[in-house]
């Protein structure tokens, strides 16, 4: 009798695993494929700043980039996806902490506005260059609409092109694009920026994160996702070192 009920109750085990199996392989695939995918954005995102920069007297200013408060890069922002004259497109932005140093990228997206792109293109890969904190602000905290929260205009070409503070306070939020092999600034009139909360939960545990999060408190497996924009970051803008002078 013993020996029956515990065959029985061994039985019902097993069957309860075949079916729980499934579901959380599904569940685990599920949250991989989804980091996988956050994985492939940062990858494109650093993909698109290291193209740019490396494009002969075709890209953003070096000491734009050095005093860039904060810097997006958003691939591939597509037409027609938010009706006529719409945009959409998801990307990643990073804003500088106290030292310099790039804090831990957050996952976004931009829909609407009438980018001005040439007739005929379909999609454009996106670069702001934030020059102070009234910029990204109101995006850290959850969306930004260009022309109402901050102005933003097509920034200047070239890469040892001369930026002077002049420059800096005149917007603060600088636009390229890159469509067809070609690269120059662009205006974003209405367009809005928003964090990707589904995103930065997939990779981070949870919607929102402080732009400025010591790496210490993100976890390695979310900092390997991130990690190819944020090592672009750090090369093509670096800090700006204070320029000392020297003892005589």
């Amino acid at each position: 009798m013993g020996s029956k009920r515990f065959l029985i109750i061994a039985t019902a085990a097993v069957l309860a695993l075949n079916c729980y199996a499934p579901v959380a392989l599904a569940q685990t695939g599920t949250s991989t494929a989804k980091q996988t995918d956050e994985g492939a954005r940062a990858e494109h995102a650093a993909s698109v700043l290291r193209e740019i920069m490396e494009a002969p007297d075709q890209s953003i200013p070096e000491a734009l980039l050095k005093r860039a408060y904060g810097i997006a890069v958003i691939p591939h922002v597509v037409k027609g996806a938010f009706g006529i004259g719409g945009r959409y497109g998801k990307g990643l932005v990073a804003q500088r902490n106290a030292d310099g140093g790039w804090g831990t990228p957050l996952f976004i997206q931009i829909g609407g506005g009438s980018f001005g792109l040439q007739l005929g293109v379909e999609a454009t890969d996106v670069v702001m260059v934030f020059t102070n904190s009234d910029g990204i602000k109101p995006l850290l905290k959850g969306n930004l609409k260009i022309g109402a929260d901050a102005s933003a205009t097509a920034g200047p070409v070239g890469r040892k092109a001369e930026v002077g503070t002049d420059i800096l306070l005149k917007s603060a939020i600088y636009s390229y694009s890159r469509a067809k092999g070609l690269f120059a600034g662009i205006a974003l009139d209405g367009a809005v920026i928003q964090l990707d909360d589904d995103a930065n939960k997939s990779v981070y545990g949870k919607e929102s994160v402080a732009a400025d999060v010591s790496k210490p408190k993100v976890s390695a497996a979310a900092m390997g996702v991130v990690q190819p924009f944020l090592r672009a970051l750090q090369k093509y803008a670096p800090a700006e070192v204070p320029k000392t002078s020297r003892k005589q």
